[in-house]
């Protein structure tokens, strides 16, 4: 079997994780849990890291200390994975869905003003499968209308945005605030775990204490808790595997980058698959390599995906409509026909880090032979 996408595990990670267990630093406090928010603060180029438990909670600390709540709406795609939505609903919040890009599979910028409304609170932007939202226009209509925007950056951990004046940054950095995931089938892992960064350092001292049970210690070395606060850290023992994989990611983004190049190269020559987007103010990451299945295919996304399983490869279709789903059937959108038709005909092939150049061949080969 040839895996959609597995972790990478082959740098200092059982060095780390055997120091935590060997000094007894194993909980919510140690070494690694400081030297990862630095070390990922460092690599992002920002203010302040938080870790988290996961990327879920990163996205609901960020809403949070925008001062998200009941009354107010956040525009978002609604082809994404769950978490990006759910987090907007435990603020007690609405999401308004927008649909998303043909060929970038990310959120239509320029369908955004048409859903703004005296509710909107919020921008949330989800660079899906790799590549980034157009954030330069985004961030002039957050400008003008005096919204924040939380940036879920999950899965583009080192995609790039370039803006008109030629410079190169990375995504998440440019809201207010970006939410990572460390889930094991992300670039870099620590098994569970995100990651919410921000130049802004009161937002970032905020989600801090919110994350860690809002905890004051008193003179006596009691706990004083001012405010409702959640237990969102993330132990020593992930946090080593993370400064461990952190050491990596530029030799694992390389890698995701020629993977991709590669199977594009086999697969521009078979009719009716559309390859993955790289817009010229963009370096995509590919988190996972996406592409749709056109009907100039002979057969149809979903049994491409039953051949495919059968020859041993794992792929997965494209994320599905949320406003299509039954928590979400009451929440406004606007025109979603492009995210419902990317979500029947789009399909994520292998990407692991491990993913070799015969296994590309061999996937290739199966698409174009269709059977």
């Amino acid at each position: 079997m040839i895996p959609l996408c597995v972790p990478e595990i082959r740098g200092n990670e059982w060095k780390y994780i055997k120091d935590c267990l060997d000094t007894n630093w194993v909980s919510s406090a140690g070494k690694y849990v400081d030297m990862f928010e630095e070390r990922f603060k460092e690599y992002m180029g920002v203010e302040k890291a938080v870790v988290t438990m996961n990327g879920t909670s990163a996205i609901y600390l960020a809403l949070k200390v925008c001062g998200i709540g009941p009354g107010d709406e956040v525009i978002v795609p609604s082809m994404t994975f769950i978490a990006s939505v759910n987090p907007i609903i435990y603020t007690g919040a609405e999401p308004v869905f927008v649909d998303v890009c043909r060929d970038t599979f990310v959120m239509d910028v320029t369908r955004i003003e048409e859903l703004i409304t005296e509710k909107t609170k919020a921008i949330l932007p989800v660079h899906v499968y790799g590549h980034p939202v157009d954030m330069e226009p985004l961030m002039e209509l957050a400008d003008k209308y005096g919204l924040f925007v939380v940036e879920d950056a999950t899965e583009a951990l080192g995609s790039e945005y370039r803006t008109r004046d030629g410079k190169w940054h990375k995504v998440g950095t440019m809201g207010d605030i970006g939410c990572f995931s460390f889930n094991g089938n992300k670039l870099i892992t620590t098994g569970a775990g995100g990651m919410l960064v921000t130049d802004n350092k009161n937002f970032g001292q905020k989600a801090k204490f919110l994350s860690t049970q809002a905890k004051i210690v008193g003179d006596n070395k009691s706990f004083i808790h001012p405010e409702i606060g959640y237990n969102y850290r993330m132990p020593n023992l992930l946090a080593a595997m993370g400064v461990a994989q952190l050491e990596k990611i530029e030799e694992y983004l390389d890698i995701k980058r020629r993977n991709a190049e590669y199977y594009n190269s086999l697969l521009i020559k078979i009719e009716g698959i559309t390859l993955p987007a790289e817009k010229e103010y963009a370096k995509n990451s590919y988190w996972l390599y996406s592409v749709v299945i056109e009907d100039e295919y002979d057969i149809d996304r979903d049994e491409l995906i039953g051949i495919l399983e059968k020859k041993g490869v794992e792929t997965r279709p494209f994320f599905q409509a949320i406003h299509k789903m039954e928590p979400y059937l009451d929440y406004k959108s606007g025109d979603m026909g492009i995210t419902e038709e990317l979500s029947i005909r789009g399909i994520n092939l292998p990407s692991s880090v491990s993913l070799r150049r015969d296994d590309i061949d061999r996937i290739a080969g199966i698409l174009d032979s269709k059977h």
